[in-house]
């Protein structure tokens, strides 16, 4: 999940900014009128964001004593804003490795239940979204390539029938995003990787549990490798 557009998505993103680079620190007490001034914005607009950062743990705020920016360890972790900004902050190659460790954990058994429960609709989705990276990979689209990446694990995620599981795509989608908005990714996809895409699609609609999560295992640790390497490497993806 994006931020999204709007003033008080902007102003959340400007948030972020300061919390990831330093410039806001727990402990940090601010009065509406100073966070008007500080971001430009009216008092509507702040009360929007204030509502935002007390809904995943960033700040407090209380009549007479103002918003009071919270410690990390308060913070919602898993919310999609908080990986956002992460994501395009310093910690980006932690936040990366993170999520990766975690889908390590989630979508093989997803994919296993995907196998028992998908419906023909969700078969189809899932089948479209593999042959979408099959298609688009080997020419470089990376932008249309996302989109199914995203689209193929969605699915996936909500074919398992499991609603905790479900909740688990926003954050998928915002790892998969920030790997391919800030380069992170081979200008050409590893054809390995597409071809297991396909064959979890293919396990999930003839209904083999095992397969279908034994490929997906496959595919999340190519993904962490894959972090992995590039952490190694300071940053940088490997070649083409």
């Amino acid at each position: 999940m994006s931020l999204g557009g709007g003033l008080h998505h902007s102003v959340l993103s400007q948030i972020g900014s300061d919390l990831t680079s330093g410039r806001l620190v727990a402990g940090e007490v601010f009065s509406m009128e100073q966070l008007e001034g500080r971001y430009g914005v009216s008092r509507t607009v702040v009360r929007e964001v204030i509502k935002v950062l007390e809904s995943i743990g960033v700040a407090t705020s209380r009549r007479r004593a103002g918003v009071t920016i919270q410690p990390e360890s308060t913070r919602e972790s898993l919310s999609p804003v908080i990986i956002h900004w992460r994501l395009e902050g310093p910690q980006r190659l932690a936040q990366l490795r993170e999520v990766s460790e975690l889908r390590r954990g989630v979508e093989p058994r997803a994919a296993r239940l995907a196998a028992q429960r998908a419906t023909p609709e969700q078969v189809e989705r899932l089948r479209a979204a593999a042959d979408g990276m099959a298609a688009t990979g080997p020419r470089g689209d990376l932008t249309t390539y996302l989109q199914h990446d995203i689209d193929f694990h969605r699915t996936l995620l909500e074919a398992s029938g499991n609603a905790l599981l479900v909740g688990f795509a926003p954050f998928v989608a915002e790892a998969l995003t920030g790997r391919t908005h800030h380069d992170l990714m081979p200008r050409i996809p590893e054809q390995g990787a597409i071809d297991w895409h396909v064959e979890v699609a293919a396990a999930v609609a003839d209904g083999h549990p095992e397969l279908a999560e034994e490929t997906m295992r496959r595919i999340v640790t190519e993904a962490q490798d894959a972090m992995d390497e590039i952490h190694a490497r300071g940053g940088r993806p490997g070649p083409a």
